[in-house]
């Protein structure tokens, strides 16, 4: 084997060292990704908990309180939906179970899936706004033209700290395609 083919074999195994390297950090980056995105979302408020709570599971109504829950819809800029809460608020009683209502309307001449991103305001309320059912959880198919109303089921926990008096519901609403389009 000649000099330059030492050299050749030397620098092959050098890059196999540092490929093999890379592939480790950038699993390890991926593995530990979750964690760190849920401490900065922890820190910064940005997301909560929006896992379906299970309803069979009683809460004392706190019937001498009242919280005022506001609905707030964002369609995505250039999203092809119409996209509103049937009401703008609701005054609610911690511990028992209301529903919500958002009206979206796919207006393009194609059928379209969109999913919905929620978000709870203000952020230390999040932890004990409840939702038993929602349209957030799945996304959701529309036909050409298709205008659907979509319900949210939530509980308001009698554990909210008494300062809170106003919980803001807000949800943005994405076309998947869209989405997956601006990625590529």
């Amino acid at each position: 084997m000649s000099d330059r083919e030492k050299q050749q074999d030397r620098e092959n195994r050098s890059l196999i060292k540092q490929l093999v390297v890379l592939t480790v950090a950038m699993f390890g980056f991926g593995y530990l990704l979750v964690p760190l995105y849920d401490a900065f979302c922890e820190l910064t408020g940005i997301r909560t908990n929006f896992t379906a709570t299970d309803p069979t599971v009683a809460m004392a109504v706190d019937t001498d309180r009242e919280v005022t829950i506001e609905f707030i819809a964002t369609p995505n800029i250039n999203a092809p939906w119409s996209f509103a809460p049937v009401q703008a608020k609701m005054k609610v009683q911690p511990g028992k179970l209301y529903e919500a209502t958002y009206i979206a309307t796919n207006l393009t001449d194609a059928a379209i899936t969109g999913n919905s991103v929620p978000d709870v305001k203000p952020s230390q309320a999040a932890k004990y706004f409840r939702k038993t059912e929602c349209f957030c959880f799945t996304p959701q198919p529309f036909t050409a033209g298709q205008s659907r109303e979509l319900p949210v089921r939530f509980i308001v926990d009698p554990d909210l700290p008494p300062h809170i008096e106003t919980i803001t519901l807000s949800y943005s609403l994405f076309s998947i395609q869209q989405a997956a389009n601006a990625a590529q």
